[in-house]
């Protein structure tokens, strides 16, 4: 009983310490240009950028109740803050898209955690072929604007065959790669391009019943280049080894942190992502 009230004190320091480096490193007040054309014609970003999208995830039994995964998304990306200013109404030429492919290992009915991946976020100076079939999805037309790598950690929490828990949080931390210039700044007008940052994406994630045949086509098929149902002739449908979710969440963006408090702070932006759904659904 005495270290379980110390791993409980350890742990209580632990986010502790994570949530006030979570207020020096998360990027407030940043500024996004979706169109590319600068900081001056840029919108303030207060917190996040927002997200949603679908997934398909494949899942490998590997021996008891471990399995491994790899999971294949596409997202679109039409505001930040949930504020109503839809990019492309407000940016001429300002689609935001995104695709994600990561790895990962969990347990049955327990949790799961990404080993690697990669974000590739694209401006389509085109609107509305976000969901259509040119590329995959529509979903990396245009310029590539950023690539994230995917960090091991994250995840979140999935039932007994291996989906996430309903309406369960999902969260991703990657670092960048490479930031064109004229899209990202900081509020002084500095041009993120030039610096080391961080991405810390939050996502709930719900099971799709019926995919769409387009969806399956371009994601599952194409994509992820699954050979199941679907992909063979036969029609689609979910199985405990392989299935759609779809996404909705955010994208914030932050320095780079000290090597030691990573994980930490992880977990401080855990906590922060559920406050934050919370917040957008008593609205």
């Amino acid at each position: 009983m005495k270290f379980l009230k110390k791993l409980a004190c350890a742990a209580a320091v632990a986010v502790s310490f994570a949530g006030a480096a979570n207020a020096e490193v998360v990027l407030n007040d940043w500024v996004f240009n979706p169109s590319g054309s600068g900081f001056a014609k840029g919108q303030t970003v207060n917190e996040y950028l927002d997200v949603n999208g679908n997934a398909f995830i494949q899942i490998t039994p590997t021996g008891g109740s471990s399995f491994s995964f790899t999971e294949h998304a596409v997202f679109n990306i039409v505001q930040a803050d949930s504020n109503g200013q839809l990019f492309p109404v407000n940016f001429a030429g300002g689609n935001i898209t995104a695709t994600f492919q990561a790895s990962g290992t969990g347990n049955f009915g327990g949790d799961f955690t990404f080993t690697g991946g990669t974000i590739r976020m694209f401006h389509n100076p085109t609107n509305g072929q976000y969901g259509g079939t040119d590329g995959t999805y529509g979903a990396d037309l245009g310029n590539e604007i950023a690539t994230f790598n995917v960090l091991a950690g994250g995840g979140g929490k999935v039932d007994a065959s291996g989906s996430p828990v309903n309406n369960g949080q999902v969260s991703v931390v990657a670092k960048s790669t490479g930031m064109d210039a004229g899209y990202f700044f900081r509020a002084d007008g500095s041009d993120l391009s030039l610096e080391d940052i961080m991405a810390f994406a939050f996502t709930n994630a719900n099971t799709v019943g019926s995919p769409t045949s387009n969806l399956v086509n371009e994601v599952a098929c194409q994509y992820a280049g699954f050979t199941g149902n679907g992909c063979n002739g036969n029609g689609y449908s979910n199985t405990p080894g392989s299935f759609f979710v779809s996404n909705n969440g955010q994208i914030k963006l932050g320095e780079v942190p000290e090597p030691g408090s990573l994980a930490l702070f992880g977990i401080a932006m855990l906590g922060a992502g559920v406050v934050s759904r919370k917040r957008a659904q008593r609205r």
